[in-house]
């Protein structure tokens, strides 16, 4: 393993990924849009939410997001378990790292808190 070298994560790259909630609607300077919701956005059409990729596989566990509820308190520990769930998906994490070297990415979230939901942990792991 290199050094700085993440267990369980393929090897580094830097990227820049960033992060929007999908209700703000599409903007050109997204470039390639990826939703990381397990669930599709309530409310939102296809056309409307102009999704690229939808990567659901990535998303926390059906488990550990009812369990996190968005609740700030529980963030440290959300973050830590869903890092964890993080290592059994190493292709789509290798996915999104790839359309990244090739231009532009955002990842696509639904939640309303910007700052506790499961796209900045990816953001996280992505630009380390």
């Amino acid at each position: 393993m290199q050094t700085g070298e993440e267990p369980g994560f393929p090897e580094k790259d830097v990227v820049m990924i960033k992060l929007k909630r999908v209700y703000d609607g599409a903007d050109r300077n997204d470039g390639f849009r990826i939703l990381v919701d397990r669930l599709w956005p309530r409310g939102l059409t296809k056309q409307k939410a102009a999704v690229d990729l939808w990567l659901k596989e990535i998303a926390p566990s059906t488990e550990l997001r009812k369990w996190f509820g968005h609740d700030p308190e529980k963030w440290k520990e959300f973050r830590r378990r869903y890092r964890a769930e993080l290592k059994n998906h190493p292709e789509e994490v290798g996915l999104i790292k790839s359309k990244a070297r090739e231009g532009e990415v955002t990842l696509l979230y639904g939640a309303r808190d910007q700052e506790h939901n499961e796209a900045v942990v990816l953001q996280e792991i992505l630009e380390r």
